[in-house]
């Protein structure tokens, strides 16, 4: 694959004619000769030059899908070619590694970093993947790719442990792991054959700007997420004592509950009884269908429905277990759906975007995006 400067420079595109204006700007945030990028500025930059799936929300493994192509970007400053950056954290799986030392922590780290990579695989119907870095020097952009596979677990090597972190090699990359951040660290080195933007940066920023504005008027921006206007998050999960709990009997369970003769793949997402007191307007009313879409593009038939219009399930519902159970979650016929299987992957909620045709979208959220929603 050619890379991304390439690409750019061949289709006489925007993306580093973008890199280099927002660069010129730097001085609005900083006073050093390196260059600063929003790491979210960058992102949007590259999805919007190259037409990408920004998949940033999601907060999966990549930030973005450029034909079936997860990409990660990463943005950092590299004065002497080299950096770690953050590539995985594992809040919510931290009591669980405080179990294990050494190689078996190391081991244990890279499965759970392999099945992230693999959940993004499977969500966004991902071909092969690779990340893009914007290494930033002074005066000077260092654009790259660089390989983006999982962790070999057959060549982990342990260099260095102490009371902090885990330092290891699996043979291509070097990783390692803080303990009091549970976040996992991955070693990125600029190659001598990087492409080199030249950036100049701005000495008053604030002067260009204020030219800039005089007496033009420009296209007003208006809020994209507004909640439940245009989404809202739902939990796949209840609560029992306290703690998240996925009940045996219901939501994504919904199929091993008693009473009636039930399919094994009736399953719904649960719609807590606030979510339509607070916007009862943004769900369709009981019974009554809707299209909606899924990050592989697919689309279901939905609907809520059940008691206080509780539940959201597909007609057939065994599109949405076939997309969550087993595309996602990839769980058998039969195998309960638990709490710690969703934390594992990282996830344990989702969104639900609606558009100004009432057409809808669903994508897995991060741990924790229900609360903050709702809170």
């Amino acid at each position: 694959m050619k890379s991304f400067a390439e690409i750019d420079t061949e289709n006489k595109g925007n993306y580093l004619k973008l890199l280099s204006a927002v660069s010129k700007l730097s001085g609005l945030f900083s006073e050093s000769a390196i260059p600063f990028i929003n790491y979210r500025v960058a992102e949007n930059i590259f999805c919007r030059s190259f037409e990408a799936d920004n998949l940033s929300r999601s907060d999966t493994a990549f930030d973005a899908n450029y034909k079936t192509i997860g990409v990660g970007l990463k943005t950092f400053t590299s004065p002497n070619n080299r950096s770690r950056e953050k590539v995985a954290e594992f809040n919510q799986l931290s009591s669980e590694l405080r179990k294990y030392k050494n190689i078996e922590l190391a081991l244990k780290l890279a499965e759970f970093r392999n099945e992230r990579i693999e959940l993004a695989r499977r969500l966004y119907n991902i071909d092969k993947s690779i990340y893009h870095i914007i290494a930033r020097k002074e005066n000077e952009l260092n654009l790259f790719e660089t390989e983006y596979n999982k962790i070999d677990l057959d060549n982990i090597k342990i260099e260095k442990e102490t009371k902090a972190s885990i330092l290891f090699h699996d043979g291509i990359n070097q990783y390692s792991y803080n303990f009091s951040k549970s976040t996992l660290f991955r070693l990125f080195e600029t190659p001598k054959n990087a492409f080199k933007l030249p950036v100049d940066i701005i000495e008053d920023p604030y002067s260009l700007l204020l030219d800039l504005f005089e007496e033009k008027e420009f296209k007003l921006a208006k809020n994209q997420l507004i909640k439940g206007v245009n989404y809202v998050v739902l939990p796949l999960y209840g609560i029992k004592d306290k703690h998240k709990f996925i009940f045996e009997k219901s939501g994504l369970n919904q199929w091993n509950a008693g009473g009636r003769k039930r399919d094994i793949s009736e399953i719904y997402i649960p719609i807590p009884i606030i979510i339509h007191k607070k916007y009862p307007d943004f769900f369709p009313k009981r019974d009554e269908k809707f299209h909606l879409q899924v990050p592989t593009k697919e689309i279901f038939n939905a609907k809520v429905c059940q008691d206080n219009s509780k539940a959201l399930m597909t007609d057939p519902n065994r599109a949405l277990s076939d997309w969550l159970l087993r595309k996602v979650l990839k769980l058998k016929e039969g195998e309960l759906a638990t709490i710690e299987k969703l934390e594992k992957l990282g996830f344990d909620s989702v969104i639900i975007l609606k558009d100004d045709k009432k057409r809808y979208r669903i994508d897995i959220m991060k741990s924790g995006s229900y609360d903050t929603f709702i809170n």
